[in-house]
């Protein structure tokens, strides 16, 4: 049976693609991606109405900023926000004329600054850096005035910044945005072949009517059939995810706690795909049909999962429908138990349902067999 389906594996060219090419390439493409963890150099531009010592201060001291990068001066707001409109600035500082005279004469004037927001990461670290800088040109000159006045560092500190963050952050102090988001959009994506392929090596038995044939190898035992079947794609899949966490976790430096949740997640991760990915052929045996539902679920799961907007925000509809994507709970347990290091006992309800998933073709596996017996393919 296995060595039937290694045959089969060697003379279509989709398997080595699907399972071997593909992956890779999105394995490099995501965590090159985000090589340097957070964005860093994006184009800001500055209207500078006041241009005087305090505003091009200011200004040096926004380019200062790690994420953000002066790149232009415009003359006027309409000119700034077309060039954001134009994507060629993310964001802008206006700073108004008359800003250092009422800066001076304590009249609080309004410096106002524009970001874009179609980029969530783009958007809120411009927005910090442009607010940090929107402070700072108060404080600067407050500080000054104070100094000039005879109060001690400690007396100017007090009174500019009463209260003081101190700011640890639990499990990636780097603030590495690739350990983040690089731990799904990886996983989802083999996923996301991990269940076309399952749904595939079945619709092609149906295709070429050669299911009968398969089961008859079997002595017409389905569960027997789907063991030999999947077992070799089982270890390339395996062996694939195994050469993943060893490159981001060890290569990379993601943060983890012990080697043998990761072993524990890359099991879980691919038997609950190919649970999946046969049960979507057996609710609907046709090729065409099963691939559909496979990469629709799949491409849903990477909004579904919570990495990129958290689950706890989403109308409570789609929180219920979060359920039911195996990378949902699959980044729940890595959250919970790789990342932060608790104990599987914590993700009990996520590890769970991903033994639900992987038992999945149990309840379609009499119409899988009765398909292959009985059904004509309809292309």
């Amino acid at each position: 049976m296995s060595l039937r389906e290694v045959r089969i594996m060697i003379k279509n060219p989709i398997y080595g693609f699907c399972m071997v090419v593909f992956p890779l390439i999105a394995m490099i493409f995501f965590t090159s991606l985000m090589d340097d963890g957070l964005p860093q150099d994006m184009p800001v531009g500055v209207v500078d109405l006041d241009n005087t010592t305090t505003s091009r201060s200011l200004i040096r001291r926004l380019d200062g900023f790690q994420s953000s990068k002066v790149v232009a001066h415009y003359p006027s707001v309409a000119e700034a926000r077309r060039a954001i409109q134009e994507n060629q600035i993310y964001a802008f500082l206006y700073i108004p004329k008359g800003t250092t005279d009422d800066l001076l004469s304590s009249r609080q004037p309004k410096i106002s600054y524009y970001y874009n927001l179609a980029s969530i990461m783009s958007g809120s670290l411009l927005m910090k850096d442009l607010k940090t800088i929107s402070t700072l040109g108060s404080a600067g000159v407050g500080q000054a005035t104070m100094r000039a006045k005879g109060f001690t560092q400690e007396q100017i500190m007090a009174f500019l910044q009463p209260i003081r963050v101190d700011l640890h952050q639990v499990g990636n102090p780097w603030t590495n945005y690739n350990s983040y988001l690089s731990t799904v959009f990886v996983p989802g994506i083999m996923m996301l072949f991990i269940f076309m392929i399952s749904a595939y090596s079945l619709g092609m038995e149906l295709k070429f009517d050669s299911g009968k044939k398969w089961l008859e190898m079997a002595d017409n035992r389905m569960v027997i059939a789907i063991l030999g079947k999947f077992l070799p794609q089982t270890l390339i899949w395996l062996a694939l995810i195994f050469f993943y966490e060893f490159y981001v976790f060890s290569i990379l430096g993601f943060p983890h706690h012990g080697v043998a949740m990761l072993v524990v997640l890359a099991l879980l991760e691919v038997f609950a795909a190919q649970g999946f990915g046969i049960f979507a052929f057996g609710l609907m045996p046709s090729l065409r049909m099963s691939l559909s539902i496979c990469s629709l679920w799949a491409v849903l799961s990477l909004s579904m999962a919570g990495s990129a907007f958290p689950v706890m925000g989403m109308d409570g509809a789609l929180q219920s429908l979060s359920w039911l994507f195996p990378l949902r709970h699959y980044y729940m347990v890595y959250q919970i138990c790789v990342f932060n290091g608790f104990p599987l006992l914590e993700a009990w309800f996520h590890f769970v349902a991903m033994i639900g998933f992987t038992l999945l073709p149990w309840f379609v596996i009499g119409k899988i067999k009765n398909a292959m017996l009985t059904y004509v393919y309809i292309p």
